[in-house]
């Protein structure tokens, strides 16, 4: 079995991390299952642990672990096991806060093109939802999308298009059925040879079926919602690549219950660049929106122009990045005065040697 990395999006920039370290070769990671992961290189799939390189440089930063749509180099030992031994620069990479004391980064996938936001048109959208993950869509670098699913379920899905198109300022709002084939070519475009589409999303909001759709073969199961209420159960329970014959990538992501954002400001002005164009016309240039003078942005919120919610809905995001960064430059100048772990010190000790990595 070959493979075409090519396809994946393997390019010339990437060769160019081999170059330096012929005795390896290059593979993209479509699945890691406690510590090991699946990759796929150009004589197939295989599956490696984590190198001692690659360990060493977790021990420090756990961000650094190879997640879903990595690039890595694979070393290969007499004994035919095989090791990730060094994770490729990321270009792009979804960054959610973890939960904990700590104020840490998960990575949920890496080297996207595209981070579509998928929400079920039924029971009704989550609008605060929406706005949260393509805050989290818009920071990872990658072109953010929504995606409105189970669209056969609606009377007019594109009025609610319409509708939601004003929380997603200059985001494409797609509205797709994968039960009838209906608006599909839109995302067929997103997932291209060379493109990677990542879907981001609630269990139940159909991420699985638009992967088999896009697929054309049924390569994620998928189960039925909850009449009830309309959620669904965790179909997914890993983030899995899944190349699309013939074209990309598609990356499946688990249903997130909860995304807490860790340093998304550039993404929170972007997914709300509407706040951030009336903040300008405001006299002063560090306005906080509260009782100032001349405020274009309380000037718009009496007129309508802003409605309450969207405001509100910034403002807590904005309150929580806020408290984010507080609690990051704490555990900075803990860990400078002697280290930090679950919010308490503990003491310092000598820093990991360099990976053998160099990247």
């Amino acid at each position: 079995m070959t493979i075409d990395l090519t396809a994946l999006g393997w390019d010339a920039e990437w060769a160019a991390h081999v170059r330096r370290r012929a005795d390896h070769r290059p593979g993209r990671v479509t699945r890691v299952d406690r510590g090991v992961c699946t990759v796929l290189c150009a004589d197939g799939p295989i599956r490696a642990s984590l190198g001692g390189a690659v360990l060493a440089t977790a021990a420090n930063d756990l961000s650094t672990l190879p997640c879903a749509g990595d690039w890595v180099l694979v070393g290969t030992w007499p004994d035919r096991r095989a090791t990730v031994e060094a994770v490729l620069p990321r270009r792009t990479a979804l960054v959610r806060r973890t939960a904990g004391k700590d104020a840490s980064g998960q990575v949920l996938a890496a080297n996207l093109t595209a981070a579509a936001v998928v929400e079920p048109v039924h029971p009704e959208p989550d609008i605060g939802r929406i706005e949260r993950l393509l805050s989290l869509a818009h920071e990872s670098g990658a072109q953010p999308l929504v995606v409105l699913t189970k669209v056969d379920l609606a009377a007019d899905p594109d009025a609610i298009a319409r509708q939601l198109a004003a929380v997603a300022p200059g985001v494409p709002v797609l509205p797709v059925s994968a039960e009838r084939g209906a608006g599909l070519d839109p995302l067929r475009a997103q997932v291209a040879a060379g493109r990677t589409l990542a879907l981001l999303g609630p269990s139940g909001a159909g991420k699985s079926s638009l992967v088999n759709a896009l697929a054309g073969a049924v390569v994620m199961p998928t189960q039925a919602i909850r009449r009830v209420d309309g959620k669904g159960r965790h179909t997914t329970t890993w983030r899995s690549l899944v190349p699309v014959p013939g074209a990309g990538a598609v990356l499946d992501t688990p249903g997130v219950r909860a995304v807490g954002l860790l340093d998304g400001s550039r993404g929170l002005d972007r997914a709300f660049v509407d706040i951030a164009e009336l903040a300008t016309g405001c006299r002063y240039g560090d306005c906080g929106h509260d009782g100032e003078p001349a405020c274009a942005v309380r000037e718009a919120l009496e007129n309508g122009e802003l409605t309450a919610r969207r405001w509100e809905s910034w403002r807590r995001l904005q309150r929580e990045l806020a408290f984010e960064t507080r609690r990051r430059e704490t555990r900075v100048a803990a860990e400078r005065r002697g280290g930090w772990r679950g919010g308490r010190r503990r003491p310092s000790r000598p820093a990991s040697p360099p990976s053998a990595g160099g990247f």
